[in-house]
């Protein structure tokens, strides 16, 4: 299986900075990923056309046209599950423990967005994952695509592996980020 490893620091942002010096201050993708139930001081809204709360599952299931918002994030997807530590009926301090995203899945973060089928968020590990026939990542007109994405939350470290049959693909615009991107 052909695989593109190269730790990117959570971001293509990153991978820019091999191409062109002076970017080291750019905010990265796991930066953008790392919002959803990790940051206990922004809250989390969700809105969609219908939810199912499964107190005995410790789970909510929301469906159809499913918007997520924790501060500049943004989750857009067909159907989410939030499982969650505690009781929803009770009130009690409810700490989500997982996201689970399926259909269409869109994550973006100011300039950056990353698209596939369906993405995890295990905040317990701090790892998100998202897969589909086409992961895209992209950072202004600088995009990254393979078929798995795998991002530790906590270090920033991504790994993009390519399909069975396929390669991972990278273009890069020189010098797009120079203008958006604080420098050092």
């Amino acid at each position: 299986m052909t695989q593109f490893r190269r730790r990117l620091i959570g971001s293509l942002a990153i991978v820019a900075l091999a191409l062109a010096p002076g970017l080291a201050g750019a905010q990265t993708f796991s930066d953008a990923f790392a919002g959803f139930g990790s940051n206990e001081r922004e809250p989390i809204q969700i809105e969609a056309k219908e939810l199912k709360v499964q107190d005995k599952d410790q789970s909510a299931v929301f469906s159809g046209d499913v918007v997520v918002t924790q501060g500049d994030a943004v989750l857009k997807t067909q159907r989410l599950i939030v499982r969650y530590d505690g009781s929803a009926a009770g009130g009690v301090n409810q700490r989500i423990s997982r996201l689970e995203a399926s259909g269409r899945v869109y994550i973006s973060s100011k300039d950056q967005t990353a698209t596939g089928e369906r993405a995890t968020f295990d905040m317990n590990r701090q790892l998100m994952v998202m897969t589909g026939s086409e992961v895209v990542l992209s950072q202004g007109p600088n995009v990254v695509v393979g078929n798995k994405l795998t991002v530790n939350l906590k270090t920033g470290q991504a790994d993009l592996e390519a399909p069975k049959s396929g390669r991972v693909k990278v273009l890069i615009q020189p010098n797009s980020l120079k203008n958006g991107a604080p420098q050092n």
